[in-house]
């Protein structure tokens, strides 16, 4: 079982009354909860919950993935369930105050960082030899959640200290350069107090090389491509490019591309993925038990793929055959595809990873941080592809910036990175605009609303974003 800790893991759900699928912390007004964490055990019993929250805030259904590739060119929702108007709303850019997913982000993620800010408070006031890495892996995830936040809210309540949900709404906003500023101080003490990631605590676990990734994207973020660029340098060269199907071999999870993966294991009594029944067409009845249709592939990511590249048929299926023999022509996501999973009610209890941070990103980011193409290159000629500044290189793509822009929606297709990277690069609205989806938006929409329900029980604390 490699080093994943599952009686750890299983110990946590005990104590903190988890449900089937992903961790559901105790209530966060129960004045116990401070007063659990007296020793090493119990900082690592309580970073296991705070571990399991990514199970939940980078799910299928996560503002990760609704705004990373739902709201781009990349993807629209077949999704029957639910408030249909809550999905059309990222989809469409027809977002709404009332957004029901909207405010359970916010909850999830407020929810997460008290556990997390809890953590912190707790170990600091402790005195054993692996404090301060452990406090560092949980500043990495808080990191983690606030740069989450900060891209799709801007200024949002910037809390530190273990306050409750209903505490964390009486907090005004705070600047997103402030924000920005906490994101920056946790990532460096991560970076500075947590081992390699061939020295990881167990596999999954944050590392060095996790925060001086998640660094370069976070100075990239913030317009500052000489930091950026000493960020990713720590991490270059460290890790290797692995043939593309491995990244989705599910007997290849944690290969040496891996920088940051997110640990699941199939089967009904375990911590199992959801991504292969959720992004699996809806109702299907064959490709899986059902299919919640989310997440589905537009024709303008299948087009985007150069003729030969092998990444699209490895990350996309070109439709399904019905029992009866009916050609249906919708095309969907596969990287997380378990056809051997077993089935728990109609979803798939699959084995899959999910990757947050990779190799390839680092590469990629390098580009864009340095202008140099030779990194860009590398993740080229990893599938056979002409290089940037060679006659076979597709010649729509005629600038550095329109090439990565190229190269880093085919590598990343589908893993959540979409509209982050049109928003900070500046390209979305006229992305957008030309693409299939043909919707014509403005600055205010690349925001998320705040919660009407956290507007509405303070309204003289917490503003409104324009636009809403």
């Amino acid at each position: 079982m490699k080093k994943i800790l599952y009686i750890l893991f299983l110990n946590c759900i005990i104590l903190s009354g988890c449900g089937e699928e992903f961790l559901d912390r105790t209530p966060i007004s129960n004045p116990n909860e401070a007063d659990f964490y007296q020793s090493q055990e119990d900082i690592e019993t309580g970073l296991w919950a705070v571990y399991s929250s990514l199970y939940t805030l980078y799910g299928p259904e996560s503002l990760p993935s609704f705004y990373g590739e739902l709201m781009s060119d990349n993807a629209y929702s077949d999704n029957a369930a639910g408030r249909i108007q809550d999905y059309e709303g990222f989809e469409n850019h027809t977002m709404s105050d009332d957004n029901e997913l909207v405010l359970g982000y916010w909850n999830s993620y407020y929810e997460a960082l008290y556990d997390i800010n809890n953590i912190i408070a707790s170990a600091e006031n402790l005195e054993f030899a692996s404090r301060d890495a452990l406090i560092a892996e949980a500043k990495f995830l808080r990191a983690l959640y606030y740069f989450d936040m900060v891209r799709a809210w801007g200024d949002i309540p910037l809390v530190t200290s273990p306050l409750g949900i209903d505490e964390a709404y009486e907090q005004a906003r705070t600047s997103e350069s402030l924000v920005y500023d906490q994101i920056i101080a946790d990532l460096t003490s991560a970076a500075a107090n947590l081992p390699t990631k061939s020295n990881e605590r167990f596999v999954g676990a944050a590392t060095s090389d996790a925060a001086n990734t998640l660094m370069g994207k976070v100075y990239l973020t913030m317009g500052d491509k000489p930091k950026a660029t000493e960020a990713l340098m720590k991490v270059y060269g460290k890790f290797s490019l692995v043939p593309y199907a491995d990244l989705w071999d599910l007997n290849e999870k944690n290969n040496a591309s891996s920088i940051f993966e997110i640990q699941y294991e199939g089967g009904i009594s375990n911590p199992y993925s959801r991504y292969w029944a959720m992004f699996s067409p809806l109702d299907n009845r064959i490709v899986t038990a059902w299919g919640a249709g989310i997440n589905q592939v537009t024709m303008d990511l299948w087009n985007a793929y150069e003729d030969g590249d092998p990444r699209r048929d490895l990350s996309i299926q070109d439709g399904y055959t019905t029992a009866n023999g009916v050609e249906v022509d919708v095309k969907y996501p596969i990287k997380w595809k378990d056809e051997n999973a077993d089935v728990d009610g109609l979803r798939e209890t699959s084995d899959n990873n999910f990757i947050v941070l990779r190799y390839a990103d680092v590469l990629l980011m390098l580009t864009e941080a340095t202008g140099d193409v030779k990194y860009m290159n590398e993740v080229r000629a990893r599938v056979g592809l002409p290089a940037y500044g060679t006659a076979g290189f597709p010649s729509e793509y005629n600038t550095v910036p329109l090439a990565l822009e190229h190269e880093r929606r085919v590598e990343l297709a589908l893993e959540f990175h979409r509209w982050f990277d049109l928003k900070r690069t500046g390209r979305a609205i006229e992305v957008l605009k030309n693409s299939g989806k043909g919707i014509t938006i403005n600055e205010n929409q690349l925001w998320l609303p705040i919660p009407l329900e956290v507007i509405t029980q303070n309204p003289d604390v917490i503003s409104q974003n324009d636009g809403y």
